[in-house]
């Protein structure tokens, strides 16, 4: 079996895939500070609960975008399962192309989706990443061309709760209803922050494809993108496990 680990901003994943299938899922909050054994001890009470015998775990993967988590994270896989993970880096054999001007600036996690939509799909794509920041990323040609970064929804939600006084925390969901006009400050709110952000993702879309030299397809990946897929017609495929597809087709390519 093979544990994948894709390090976010916010949260990191840990997967087990098995024969391809991933099996089972378990996410804990990003923290820098997190040692080896906290991982340990967290990771193996998970796979004790759901049957998982972490013995069968043979290979480890891990991306990070947080670089200061990787010393704990391959010291866990060396010390819990005996492995010297294998960790994402653009000199890997990833199976696409980079065409941007600074490759070295473009994060791991949006080179791993690409490796997924480049194995799992044909034609060109514009890839949308519901994470801490929300990335659309142009995939054409078996290439990384570039794309947008804009901030996260739970993000701008957090800043107009924090900034304005009288304005409470509310839930990223669309307003009771799904009327854009809210009736109470909570469903103002609600729809503020959920068709705002659903227009621009509609709007940056629309740009992107006006752009592009030939039709692209829609992806969007991330916890969010089952809440507004029902919403919009401008996206076409979901697929919430993109980038633990990619890291498993990366451990397979690199794999003597």
């Amino acid at each position: 079996m093979l544990l994948a680990i894709d390090v976010g901003n916010t949260n990191t994943m840990f997967a087990v895939v098995d024969n391809g299938e991933i099996v089972h899922r378990w996410r804990i909050s990003t923290q820098a500070s997190r040692t080896s054994d906290e991982y340990m001890v967290w990771l193996t009470q998970l796979m004790e609960i759901d049957g998982v015998d972490r013995h069968k775990v043979h290979r480890v993967v891990i991306s990070t975008v947080v670089p200061t988590t990787l010393f704990n994270l391959e010291r866990m896989a060396r010390r819990g399962f005996g492995i010297d993970p294998l960790v994402v880096t653009k000199d890997l054999d990833l199976g696409v192309g980079i065409e941007v001007a600074h490759p070295e600036q473009v994060g791991m996690d949006r080179l791993v989706n690409c490796v997924a939509v480049g194995d799992r799909h044909e034609g060109d794509f514009i890839i949308i990443d519901f994470g801490t920041a929300t990335t659309f990323d142009i995939f054409v040609g078996n290439a990384y061309t570039g794309g947008i970064i804009a901030p996260g929804i739970n993000l701008s939600a957090e800043a107009l709760y924090v900034a304005a006084a009288q304005l409470p925390r509310v839930a990223v969901a669309p307003p009771k209803g799904g009327k854009a006009k809210g009736f109470d400050t909570v469903s103002a709110m609600q729809s503020g922050i959920f068709f705002g952000y659903l227009a621009m993702i509609e709007g940056l879309v629309a740009r992107l494809k006006a752009e592009a030299a030939g039709p692209m397809k829609v992806l969007a990946t991330g916890g969010l993108a089952v809440l507004f897929e029902p919403y919009t017609s401008v996206i076409d495929v979901v697929d919430v496990d993109l980038t633990v597809r990619g890291l498993t087709i990366i451990d397979e390519r690199n794999r003597l």
